[in-house]
């Protein structure tokens, strides 16, 4: 992966609030099954994953409750806006992530869907646990400081 500095890389949809309320771990790079409509409309920017969560059915992994706005152009032949999408992953990785749900209690998060620099669409996986109130405060306290660190800092010289 080029990352941010490649010109092809754009992300479509990012979810910003994830790491406020989960306690992110290990991150997994998936495909993600996409209509022609939908990956139109990702090239939009105006997708959002705030919401949504992945999945395990049937030994596959989905990702749920992901809104792909309609494509305008595309008329009779559009997609459903929130239909669940099959994530592509290896079988190890999928074996992993339902071992790390079903034992642990963890909750599979997307981070952000982007293309990468072949133009494919991509989904940015992380295995998460769900954050206590104290421990968002202490996030929240820990954040306030950096900045305020950072102030001084360009203060000071």
């Amino acid at each position: 992966m080029k990352g941010k500095n490649d010109p092809n890389y754009k992300v479509a949809a990012e979810n910003r609030k994830a790491r406020y309320e989960f306690a992110i771990g290990d991150t997994f790079e998936a495909g993600i099954a996409l209509t022609g409509t939908e990956v139109k409309s990702l090239r939009n920017g105006k997708a959002t994953i705030g919401e949504s969560y992945a999945g395990e059915k049937n030994g596959e992994i989905f990702l749920v409750n992901a809104y792909i706005p309609e494509y305008l152009q595309a008329n009779q032949f559009n997609h459903e806006t929130r239909r669940p999408r099959k994530l592509l992953l290896h079988r190890r990785e999928v074996n992993r992530l339902i071992g790390a749900v079903q034992r642990e209690g963890m909750t599979i998060v997307p981070l952000k869907i982007y293309f990468n620099d072949r133009g494919r669409a991509k989904v940015e996986l992380a295995l998460a646990k769900g954050k206590k109130l104290h421990d968002k405060r202490e996030t929240e306290k820990q954040r306030d400081w950096n900045r305020e660190k950072a102030r001084l800092m360009r203060v000071k010289g």
